[in-house]
């Protein structure tokens, strides 16, 4: 008996992500993978996967899903909204705790709540084509799995290797938002006035409507450069905030591009990425300025919660 998702109801922006691409810039790839990493670890721990396998990221309103096959745990992680539908009994699911679903069961994935990303691991593998060692979906390039295409209604997804071992797992887990978002100075923090650095550190930005997977744009006061509003094009790398010539940032993600020409004024923390990309449109933050050995330290100590949460899951 073959074991599949059908796609009932695709929702806004459901694709496959793994852990990325890595090594790949000089080629115009970027890093691509799950957004929200450390959700998605704790993901693929809950289901006894290993840390890295693919699973379905969703933003806003994720997918209605009917299951077909052998029976098969699940598990959704981040601030998520789901119901799991059988014999057309509805149960509240939780975050961070494994369910079994059987042949005909449906997951309905209503909503994020005041966030962005949430997370669907099963106790299998789907079966995917990867490319240049990653599954993950980049829709603007039409890279990877799904020939590079959001998930559709009525698609199916086929799932093999389904692990034997189904025992349910749960984590006490809740997800918190920092007050400041932290970062180091960029490659041209220097092109902008006093005035605009103060601006940048000390003022309040809201999340605009223009956000994806590619960049995050910010509103709020004008920060002046005093330099160039446009350079010559550079390397980006993830997390990067950007200053047009509008003197609103925009802050690279994910699947952002790899070269660009307006000057960098910081880059966001490894530590705070997490958070950052939870951020829905009109949400405020303020930036707050450590140094690169803080930084090191803070990813560390990010890296050791991770495993933290990973041990505490039963």
């Amino acid at each position: 008996m073959s074991s599949y998702f059908e796609i009932i109801r695709a929702g806004i922006n459901t694709t496959f992500q793994d852990d990325g691409r890595k090594n790949l810039y000089h080629i115009g790839i970027p890093f691509s993978g799950a957004m929200d990493k450390r959700n998605y670890i704790l993901a693929n721990s809950l289901v006894g996967n290993r840390i890295d396998k693919p699973v379905i990221e969703f933003a806003y309103q994720g997918p209605l899903i009917k299951y077909r096959g052998d029976k098969i745990n699940f598990v959704i992680t981040g601030d998520v909204k789901f119901k799991l539908i059988k014999n057309k009994n509805e149960i509240d699911g939780n975050c961070y705790e494994s369910y079994t679903i059987e042949d005909g069961d449906q997951i309905d994935i209503i909503s994020t709540n005041k966030s962005v990303y949430g997370y669907l691991a099963i106790s299998g593998e789907f079966d995917l084509k990867f490319q240049w060692g990653s599954c993950s979906i980049n829709t603007k390039a039409n890279i990877g799995s799904n020939k590079g295409q959001k998930l559709q209604s009525s698609q199916k997804i086929e799932i093999q290797n389904i692990n034997q071992n189904q025992i349910k797992k749960k984590l006490n887990y809740i997800n918190t938002r920092i007050e400041k978002i932290r970062v180091i100075k960029g490659t041209n923090f220097d092109y902008f006035s006093n005035e605009g650095k103060k601006i940048f550190f000390e003022k309040e930005f809201i999340v605009s409507k223009l956000s994806d997977r590619m960049g995050m744009r910010l509103e709020g006061p004008y920060i002046e450069n005093i330099a160039e509003t446009n350079i010559r094009s550079e390397g980006l790398i993830k997390g990067v905030i950007q200053v047009p010539a509008d003197g609103n940032p925009i802050i690279m993600l994910s699947d952002h591009g790899t070269i660009g020409g307006y000057p960098k004024i910081g880059v966001i923390i490894s530590a705070d990425y997490d958070k950052l990309v939870q951020l829905s449109s009109g949400s405020k933050l303020k930036f707050q300025e450590v140094e690169l050995t803080d930084a090191e330290t803070l990813f560390k100590l990010y890296e050791m919660e991770t495993q933290n949460l990973i041990s505490q899951i039963i």
